[in-house]
């Protein structure tokens, strides 16, 4: 008997142990933090220069875990949940979600993968690697993320495929339900992009739509659908009562030696119904180009540049001038510094849908100047584990 007892043991340990071997589960992350400088901050008592710690000034902040499962015959299970926060304060991101970032499960085979949950859109995965978001985040960013150049908004409750490589080609496509009964675009968000890879270049395209439901709170749209909202600067405070966006972004890269070089445009719409407290639908058109070299495997140097023009109820151009440097002590830790410059002309509307004088707000950070100019720089160390 115990003869019996110990084989069956080892037998089922040696069980245990394949299906440990066919399945892999990783925890990863990121921490990021910075002291920044603000020339020209609003505050209630007027417009002030400020010192402020960022949290992932360079790359977003997160803890996340992964991993997949061999069903076999050439197909994964595979999952991934990641968590966003603040290192200053320990404070959830994406409007407190516990896992904000992503929330996912899926299936992988040859033909391609599928997920579903809580998601980037195909935009984001296939257009943001090409421009400068990918080396310097958020001060690189189109003026107020209008045309979520920072993927400050997911999408939730989707259905997303990605197809397999072939030859240098990739596709993907999202849809994202937003369950309101009886009214089945309302709360909906749909989105496909392109992309092709060859050897140093390297070009993508995509078109994100998103509806942001019938529900408004004071004059402002709740957006309780499938996508987030990208209400949050003065550059387009006055949509928050918008029906829906449209967004078309391309972007081309291209490596030579040292030298990485890019460029992109973007049109983001942002369309009025009845309850809008706009008259007419709001444009805004946005030109980036940016140089990176890299004189030594641990040094990134890097120039940007953004042109956005506003049109519709509002007329107002933002220029946007960046400098970024990046230094590795190791593969996942490194120190880093960023600048960004914004002058703003024309007019705006005002959250409470006033035309008033258009004020900058650089990159993604939703700082307000309260004026036609702002200057916004930061140092800090970024780790990934």
């Amino acid at each position: 008997m115990k003869k019996n007892g110990v084989l069956l043991a080892l037998a089922g340990c040696a069980i245990t142990g394949q299906a440990f071997a066919q399945s892999s589960v990783t925890l990863y992350g990121v921490i990021d933090t910075g002291i920044g400088y603000i020339h020209n901050s609003q505050t209630s008592a007027g417009n002030q220069s400020t010192q402020v710690k960022f949290g992932g000034a360079l790359m977003g902040s997160r803890w996340g875990v992964r991993g997949s499962e061999d069903l076999g015959s050439g197909m994964s299970a595979i999952f991934q949940l990641e968590n966003g926060y603040n290192p200053g304060t320990g404070a959830l991101g994406q409007g407190g979600r516990m896992f904000g970032r992503s929330a996912i499960v899926g299936l992988s085979s040859r033909f391609g993968t599928v997920k579903l949950g809580r998601t980037y859109d195909p935009v984001t995965d296939l257009v943001q690697p090409l421009t400068e978001d990918n080396f310097f985040s958020g001060l690189f960013v189109t003026p107020g993320d209008v045309d979520n150049y920072d993927n400050d908004l997911r999408v939730s409750n989707a259905v997303k495929y990605i197809s397999p490589m072939m030859s240098g080609v990739q596709v993907e496509a999202l849809y994202a339900f937003g369950g309101v009964a009886g009214s089945t675009g309302s709360g909906q968000t749909y989105s496909a992009a392109v992309s092709y890879t060859n050897g140093p270049l390297g070009a993508a395209a995509g078109y994100f739509h998103a509806d942001g439901g019938n529900t408004l709170t004071n004059g402002i749209r709740t957006w309780t659908s499938s996508s987030d909202s990208l209400f949050f600067s003065a550059i387009n405070q006055g949509f928050a009562s918008a029906k829906s966006i449209d967004i078309i972004h391309a972007g081309i890269q291209y490596a030579i030696g040292k030298f990485t070089l890019g460029a992109g445009y973007s049109h983001s719409q942002y369309n009025r119904d009845a309850n809008s407290r706009f008259t007419d639908a709001a444009r805004f058109d946005n030109g980036a180009v940016y140089v990176n070299y890299a004189p030594r495997p641990d040094i990134l140097l890097g120039v940007g540049y953004n042109f956005t023009r506003l049109n519709g109820p509002a007329n107002a151009s933002y220029y946007q001038a960046n400098l970024g440097a990046q230094y590795l002590l190791s593969k996942r830790t490194s120190l880093y510094w960023t600048g960004g410059y914004q002058k703003a002309n024309g007019t705006n509307l005002s959250a409470s849908g006033a035309l008033v004088p258009a004020q900058a707000s650089v990159g993604s950070y939703g700082v307000n100047s309260g004026t036609g100019s702002q200057l916004v720089t930061v140092v800090g160390i970024r780790h990934k584990f």
